[in-house]
């Protein structure tokens, strides 16, 4: 089948598990699942990066292994670990085996019942094909970036008590990033890349529509419209898909097909999540309000 088709495919499979791709998006999938290389997807909070990778994993039924990036992430939570506990205990019950060597009991205390595979480790060594989410790498410190380079370059990680774990099945990995930080030009290069920005308002109303059953088309159109002003304001935190999603069900709720100051008033906090983004909104709500009162 041409290379065209299955884009197309995967566009149709993807609005299956209920995420709304275009061509472009869908071709980015594509290329990073058949040159084997990690994914790239940069752009604001909110709009469907992290949601790409799930919808994804459900699509393919894969499993999905998620690492959340934050400061203060170190190697081990996102490698592996010891069990110390299991092991205090298991040293405590060989006490009583005078018989056997130290050798003998460190071989067993630091083989795989006692190793806690953390998110980088338990993809590489998933029998079958898993999805790798590292969401928010824009987080991650940068000592950690490069491990996390090295450990992509190769698919595999070295347990110096154990060896080298190569992956069995290369895992199909999504990197997340909100630009917070540059990321190293190294990793940049190792990955395909994919920028998402907010949706058009076309594209966004098909989304709402496709969360939202039975909803006013009318509303769909003036509500997104609003948001999509709102969006070229300067706010702290522009609404995200979801939250614009969440806005329009609870207006929904109050059984409104209008736009007008009390509804917005009413539920502006379920659309913006900061207070000063909310005034800002509120003082200049006659600009974008489908009110003629307003």
């Amino acid at each position: 089948m041409a290379a065209s088709a299955l884009i197309q495919e995967l566009i149709t499979g993807l609005g299956s598990v209920g995420y709304l791709a275009d061509k472009p998006i869908a071709s980015a999938v594509y290329f990073s699942q058949m040159l084997a290389k990690p994914l790239l997807i940069e752009g604001p909070a909110g709009t469907g990066k992290t949601e790409l990778a799930k919808s994804v994993a459900a699509l393919l039924q894969a499993p999905l292994i998620r690492l959340q990036c934050h400061e203060g992430l170190n190697e081990s939570k996102v490698l592996y670990e010891w069990n110390y506990r299991k092991q205090l205990l298991w040293l405590q019950a060989a006490k009583g085996d005078e018989a056997r060597e130290w050798a003998s009991i460190e071989a067993d205390i630091f083989g795989p019942a006692f190793l806690l595979e953390r998110p980088l480790l338990r993809a590489i060594s998933s029998p079958t094909q898993a999805v790798l989410l590292i969401d928010e790498v824009d987080r991650m410190e940068i000592e950690l970036e490069a491990l996390l380079l090295e450990v992509l370059s190769d698919y595999a990680i070295s347990i110096p008590e154990l060896g080298t774990v190569k992956a069995k099945t290369i895992p199909i990995v999504f990197l997340t990033s909100n630009v917070s930080r540059d990321l190293s030009e190294a990793l940049k290069r190792r990955c395909l890349f994919l920028h998402l920005g907010y949706p058009a308002l076309d594209r966004e109303r098909e989304i709402v529509k496709s969360r939202i059953a039975g909803v006013d088309a009318g509303l769909v159109e003036r509500a997104t419209l609003l948001v999509s002003s709102l969006r070229g304001l300067d706010l702290e935190k522009p609404p995200s898909i979801a939250e614009t999603i969440d806005w329009i069900r609870a207006l929904k709720i109050l059984d409104t097909d209008q736009i007008d100051t009390a509804a917005v008033s009413d539920t502006i906090n379920i659309l913006l999540k900061n207070s000063r983004d909310i005034e800002t909104v509120m003082k200049r709500l006659h600009e974008f309000s489908s009110d003629p009162k307003a």
